[in-house]
């Protein structure tokens, strides 16, 4: 049998390639009518009255009023109105849908509403603490009293917009009492859980199929939910199909974004060593919670980065503020994190006048280490190996000791850093519950009936192949369409870098048990997840393992400043990962690839901020993400280290990419212009503030 990671064609390339790929703005039906979203021109106050124009024949209105069910989207923290009743908390907040089958007509009708509000006084400062958090490790707080010295220094990260390519949308109808949704989405079963609330419907009267998705990184994770409720509402009064597609402006004012967040770490230093870290982290929510309690939750796991420190005190807050709520962003936290512990790693052995890479690497985290919850790390941790690789290929330290001459205006920085697969704690056993099914028809087809879907990261190639090499037949024998609810169980969402480890794993075995029956004609099997003896985990008191297993990576990042606009130049990525095993290693060089590319954009270039709760970036000409010319070389190097659970070992890789690229590049431009970061992104325009403040 061959090595499963040896490439084979993604069975989507034709017809994305060719333009015959179906989205949800493709799909058409008779009788369609168009939605639109009216939205508040405040950023907190009330509605004090509402006055409608003339509706034309055959035009609607939808809003609070008509929502049978719940008026709320289900989401983990549930304060995020479908529709709002009379409270506004931030700009361009959704009050209504107006439907009918003319665009133009829609607007002018949207033009002509006049809405009195009574204005109150917004909130963006991050004083309104709605979520706190707060743990120790070892003698916590207390360690500093050993100290001989204390070092502190704040960090900060600002937005990131997905940018996927397609915006948000859908299409809804009914049969018969049944509504149902199609829509560019990467967790079924979430938008099908919130509709169902919203119109307090029965299980068996909700649909929710995935259409083709042009990319997400986790902005078609909860979003789409609160979308999908507002039009469920819609067709289930009108009785029509609908279609809801946002413009490229309106989703990139109104989504969520990565949130943006802060960190105070001060470091207890005895003879030199690091004998303590204390860290408080903030992150904005917006003007709803949502999912960020989540977030803030997987930024404070990995506060001791890819680092063991014994002695820790960890909090943190959420705030909410009146501006657009932030949710799920590919990383989950984890990104503003490592950039703002490997920064401050690096500083501290600055500050000690000590090697940089010395220092980080003698605290690097080894197996049956404790975690920063007091969990294990159980599995091998090949950094050093990783680091040495990545040294050797980029040749980085005679980069790095030629780059730290005065007025090179050339840097090498290196970032360390894992991710932790899955869902965190007990989320996967107690509220996800993973269920799969492999079903073999009369022509000894193989069915998978799952409900993780493709967004461009490759499954539905990767999954076919899995089940194709365990059952050692064609993988044309294998079929994997996009998921409907009424036919697929729910296998949980595309997120959290789960769907290979934890899909894909619970596939392999049930694939290995219909191996084990196939002269059976046809048949079933069906798999449910259960969570390793060991995985204990204390969400309230953060004690215990956090996750089943990690992945590991290591990213240098070679740079050119421009002495005189202080432009960043990109010269060339150097890259190890251990994600277990590749299913495909195309497809996960692709992963890598790009996942780095937004990390290291995160890192330099991209530049989103709200100015009076209005996001001041609300298209791709203003918002600039990288092109292909921004781009630089990139050398990937994939280390084979298998979890027991993974299939073939394959642990998470979608996330993992991302995470290094900010602290790699920054650390790069340090080097280049020496002088310490402590912000992302590293625009031009900082590093002229901190240059001055050289001059100065």
């Amino acid at each position: 049998m061959k090595d499963i990671s040896i490439s084979i064609n993604k069975v989507d390339n034709d017809e994305k390639i060719s333009g015959k790929a179906k989205y949800v703005a493709d799909i058409k039906m008779d009788g369609t009518l168009y939605a639109m979203t009216f939205r508040s021109q405040i950023c907190k106050g009330y509605i004090k009255s509402i006055e409608y124009p003339r509706l034309p024949d055959g035009y609607y209105i939808i809003d609070h009023k008509d929502v049978p069910g719940k008026n709320i989207v289900k989401v983990i923290f549930e304060d995020w109105p479908v529709f709002t009743d009379k409270k506004i908390s931030y700009l361009y907040e959704p009050i209504m849908l107006v439907i009918g089958p003319d665009k133009n007509v829609i607007i002018d009708i949207i033009n002509h509403i006049k809405i009195d509000y009574v204005e109150e006084e917004a909130l963006f400062d991050w004083t309104d603490s709605v979520i706190h958090y707060h743990f120790d490790k070892g003698l916590g707080q207390s360690v500093f009293e050993d100290a001989d010295q204390v070092i502190e220094y704040d960090y900060e990260t600002g937005y990131q917009e997905q940018a996927y390519i397609e915006p948000q949308g859908f299409i809804g109808y009914t049969e018969d009492e049944k509504v149902t949704l199609i829509g560019s989405i990467q967790c079924p079963y979430y938008v099908k859980n919130a509709v169902k609330q919203a119109l307090n419907l029965e299980d068996h009267l909700v649909r929710v199929i995935q259409a083709n998705v042009g990319g997400a990184f986790g902005g078609k994770e909860e979003y789409p939910s609160l979308i999908a409720c507002q039009l469920a509402v819609a067709v289930q009064k009108i009785k029509k199909p609908i279609k809801l597609i946002f413009e490229r402006e309106e989703d990139m004012s109104v989504t969520t974004k990565r949130h943006p967040s802060k960190t105070h770490f001060q470091a207890a230093v005895k003879n030199n060593e690091l004998i303590g870290l204390k860290a408080h982290v903030s992150i904005d929510a917006g003007a709803t919670i949502g999912l960020s309690g989540v977030v803030l939750s997987r930024a404070l796991l990995a506060v001791s980065g890819a680092y063991t420190i014994d002695h820790l005190d960890v909090s943190g807050d959420v705030y909410r503020t009146n501006t657009v709520p932030n949710g799920a962003f590919r990383g989950f936290g984890a990104p503003q994190m490592f950039f703002a512990i490997d920064m401050f790693m690096e500083h501290i052995a600055k500050k000690l006048k000590l090697d940089t890479l010395i220092f980080r690497k003698k605290y690097l985290a080894r197996q049956n280490d404790r975690t920063s919850t007091n969990g294990i790390f159980r599995d091998p941790i090949l950094m050093p190996e990783m680091i040495e690789k990545v040294m050797s290929v980029s040749n980085f330290q005679e980069k790095y000791e030629e780059y730290s001459k005065e007025n090179s205006y050339k840097g090498i920085g290196m970032s360390m850093f894992f991710h932790g697969c899955g869902f965190t704690g007990s989320g996967e056993k107690n509220i996800i519950k993973a269920k799969v099914r492999l079903r073999k028809d009369q022509d000894a087809n193989v069915h998978i009936l799952v409900a993780a879907v493709d967004m461009g990261q490759g499954v539905k190639t990767t999954f076919r192949k899995l089940i194709a090499h365990i059952l050692e037949i064609d993988i044309d024998k294998v079929i994997f369409n996009n998921p409907d609810t009424d036919f697929v169980p729910d296998s949980g969402p595309t997120v959290a870098s789960r769907t290979m480890m934890i899909v894909g794993g619970l596939l392999g075995r049930a694939a290995k048990e219909m191996k084990s029956r196939w002269e059976e004609k046809s048949f079933i099997v069906e798999k449910q997840y259960e969570q390793p003896d060991y995985i204990e985990y204390d969400e309230e008191k953060f004690i215990g393992d956090a996750y089943p297993a990690y992945s590991w990576g290591v990213n240098v990042v070679e740079v050119e400043v421009d002495p005189l606009t202080y432009q960043v130049n990109v010269k060339k990525s150097w890259s190890v990962y251990d994600i277990g095993k590749a299913i495909d290693q195309r497809i996960v060089l692709g992963q890598a690839d790009g996942g780095l590319a937004q990390g290291l954009a995160y890192g330099y270039l991209e530049v989103m901020n709200h100015k009076n709760g209005k996001i001041m970036q609300k298209n791709m000409t203003d918002y600039i993400i990288p092109t292909a010319m921004d781009m630089c070389e990139m050398e990937t190097y994939l280390f084979e280290n298998p979890y027991a659970f993974g299939p073939y070992g394959a642990k998470g890789v979608g996330e993992l990419t991302l995470i290094g690229g900010a602290a790699a590049v920054a650390k790069a431009i340090e080097v280049a212009i020496k002088k310490n970061i402590y912000k992302i992104p590293v625009t031009p325009e900082y590093i002229m503030e901190l240059m001055n403040e050289h001059e100065d």
